[in-house]
């Protein structure tokens, strides 16, 4: 498969240098993969995803995203690269107070003049699109609702179907289900996989617990401390590595 995204040494420290969140890691994601990163909170899952749309600024390295350089990327060319990348996050982050439709629209406003999303009018075919999407995630009957009157699953694909608006190439989901309970979590975790095997999406999702990393990555990529301690196939994660990356907390994260 073809080479989408090469990190080459990428680090990122907060807090005047007290705190090595990323350490000089480097790898490369194919186009059309499905990586899943594993490894306990504070690994450096969540900073690793954002430094790749650069919603952290790496401290040091290089993002290399389709040929092009995401760390030298002016502001426009940032914006550019950003409709190509979508983001579901694991707090949903909709506008609470609008409604499920409005919120899947947002994932135009990179494509569409900015005083007219403003007071929310959209192309005919943006609104067909967005409707569609959510026909898609089997929620149509709530694009009328405020988004806060849903469920925590049903936010979640209202986010999966914010995602579609934007049609990436590269989908980032950073613990996308961890706030859900085990079939809600499943549900949500097909519709990525949909998005990966019939639109083509490359997919990289944090994800907490290593059944759902099994059954859905084609990839798995554990960190800890900031460092890769694990880089191959699902199958091959064994009981010595799988203690090695996860320790005492083992147990509570194998099964879900």
């Amino acid at each position: 498969m073809e080479e989408l995204i090469r990190i080459d040494r990428l680090t990122k420290v907060y807090e005047r240098g007290e705190v090595l969140a990323v350490n000089d890691i480097s790898f490369t994601v194919k186009r059309g993969e499905f990586l899943v990163l594993i490894g306990l909170s504070g690994s450096g899952k969540s900073t690793l995803l954002r430094c790749i749309n650069r919603l952290i600024e790496p401290t040091a390295g290089q993002i290399v995203f389709d040929g092009i350089d995401v760390t030298k990327a002016s502001a426009r060319q940032l914006r550019q690269l950003r409709r190509r990348m979508a983001m579901i996050f694991q707090q949903f982050n909709l506008v609470k107070r609008s409604s499920v439709l409005t919120n899947v629209l947002s994932g135009r406003l990179g494509y569409v003049n900015p005083g007219a999303s403003a007071i929310h009018k959209f192309p005919k075919e943006d609104l067909e699109s967005a409707f569609a999407n959510l026909e898609r995630v089997g929620i149509p009957e709530q694009a009328y609702k405020r988004a806060d009157e849903l469920s925590g699953g049903q936010q979640q694909r209202v986010g999966i179907a914010r995602a579609l608006m934007q049609r990436p190439d590269l989908l980032m989901a950073d613990e996308p289900v961890s706030a859900l309970d085990p079939a809600t979590a499943h549900s949500v975790m097909q519709y990525l996989e949909q998005m990966n095997q019939e639109d083509g999406v490359t997919v990289i999702a944090s994800l907490h617990f290593l059944s759902l990393a099994r059954r859905y990555g084609t990839r798995i990529l554990a960190l800890k401390d900031g460092e890769i301690v694990f880089e191959g196939l699902p199958a091959e994660i064994d009981a010595a590595k799988f203690k090695e990356i996860y320790g005492e907390e083992a147990e509570e994260v194998e099964v879900r």
